[in-house]
């Protein structure tokens, strides 16, 4: 794949997910380094739907770690079970926070972040790193973020 982009940008939300999910696939599949996949996992996505923020931490010990990601600076650990990022990887699931103000023990890292999704990602039954996704808009993230958020986690 050339290292540009397919991106049609009047088109919904599915469809630039649609549009963009093979275009990674091919980006992916040849690199075997999951932190040079990640960045440019985090750049696709930052280009094609400008989210505030988009990232991964890894897991390394009992914290997450800062990875690979667009946008401001960000926090560099959370703890196991702390903030939105933290509660994924313990529960193991994808969390979709609508307004992070009404989330309680949400971590603010940038207090420009209204709305946030963030899903695990799992080797052998195992969290090792979130895709985290932050908005400036509130009520930015809905279930189709999530299942296409969640089929691009699944290329690492």
């Amino acid at each position: 794949m050339a290292e540009e982009l397919i991106i049609s940008k009047g088109s919904s939300k599915e469809e630039l997910y649609k549009t963009l999910y093979p275009q990674l696939e091919s980006l992916v599949e040849n690199e075997d380094d999951l932190i040079a996949n990640m960045a440019n996992i985090t750049s696709a996505l930052k280009e094609t739907f400008d989210f505030f923020w988009v990232g991964f931490y890894r897991v390394v010990g009992d914290r997450l770690v800062l990875g690979p990601f667009q946008g401001p600076i960000a926090c560099t650990n959370i703890a196991f079970g702390k903030g939105v990022c933290g509660k994924s990887w313990k529960e193991e699931k994808t969390i979709i926070v609508p307004d992070v103000d009404k989330f309680p023990g949400h971590i603010a890292c940038s207090s420009m972040s209204r709305s946030e999704i963030v899903v695990p990602i799992l080797k052998e039954n195992k969290v090792i790193a979130v895709l985290d996704v932050d908005s400036d808009k509130l009520y930015s993230f809905d279930e189709t973020d999530a299942y296409y958020l969640e089929k691009i986690s699944l290329l690492l």
